[in-house]
């Protein structure tokens, strides 16, 4: 297959729904294997007639169980658009498997209108513009994306939450540990950024709370589920998507511990106890 970059493909449909694709700003781990393998998914998922943004996301994650877990591979010397399906962290997880699930919403089924949908959903207003302008933060990422329409938050729905404030400032405050912040530009406007959520409040469920089986019941099979974190500068440090085994909400996720994407052999809220570092969760729903 040719390479794509430098092209610009500008796709249009029906009912008046047109964007547009500069594919030199994309980046993929194998051009033709995975623009292959992201439209056969999503044909298949689509064929599956599933009825609702959970049963998607269920349907299409569990395809990733047992690939690899590979920390980083959003990085590199240029912020581009990156296509990796095979080697997966815990967030680009969750963003490949809710990007593909919002597409079949939409009733479509190619690579490119995947490819669409990620950079909706990983960048600011859904625009790829730098380094800063990906959501590296979880609860900006969810601010953005409520904001836009794509998913909702539905924390404060579960009796008990409880909220949380903190100062989101971790990447700036280790600035040596990220390569692309060397750059002074992107540095200042991950600052900035940073400042908007100085003494953020934000809620969750704590630990101890979804120890109670009511609460525990609430939530469903493809819940979005971030994992809150003690972690000074830091709002949430995991990600996951909710699968209920034997009555049980468990946490299907890219497990830097299994080296692989896994659903975790302990319940929920088994797995929370079980860690120093973790303090709750925060729920989010897909809306399309």
């Amino acid at each position: 297959m040719k390479k794509f970059y430098l092209i610009l493909i500008t796709i249009i449909f029906s009912h008046n729904y047109s964007f547009a694709i500069t594919l030199d700003n994309v980046r993929f781990h194998n051009e033709e294997s995975d623009t292959l393998s992201i439209t056969h998914l999503l044909i298949d998922a689509y064929n599956a007639k599933l009825n609702s943004p959970n049963e998607r996301i269920s349907y299409i994650a569990k395809h990733f169980l047992g690939f690899p877990y590979v920390a980083h591979t959003l990085e590199g010397d240029t912020e581009m658009l990156t296509i990796n399906i095979n080697e997966l962290d815990c967030t680009t997880f969750v963003e490949t498997v809710i990007s593909m699930a919002y597409t079949i919403g939409e009733g479509r089924t190619s690579w490119y209108d995947y490819i669409h949908n990620l950079e909706r959903i990983r960048y600011r207003d859904g625009k790829l513009n730098g380094y800063s302008s990906r959501l590296h933060y979880i609860s900006d990422w969810i601010v953005n994306n409520s904001h836009r329409g794509n998913f909702s938050e539905i924390t404060d729905e579960f009796a008990g939450y409880s909220y949380k404030t903190k100062t989101l400032d971790f990447m700036t405050s280790h600035r040596n540990s990220y390569k692309s912040l060397s750059n002074d530009k992107e540095f200042e406007k991950l600052k900035n950024i940073e400042i908007g959520y100085h003494n953020h409040r934000f809620p969750y469920i704590k630990t101890s709370t979804l120890q109670k089986r009511s609460v525990r019941n609430k939530l469903k099979e493809g819940d979005i589920i971030a994992l809150t974190t003690k972690t000074d500068g830091l709002d949430v440090s995991h990600m996951g998507l909710i699968t209920i085994v034997n009555g049980e909400p468990h946490l299907m996720h890219a497990s830097m511990k299994a080296m692989k994407v896994i659903i975790d052999p302990l319940p929920l809220h088994k797995y929370l106890s079980n860690s120093k570092a973790l303090t709750g969760i925060r729920v989010i729903r897909l809306n399309h």
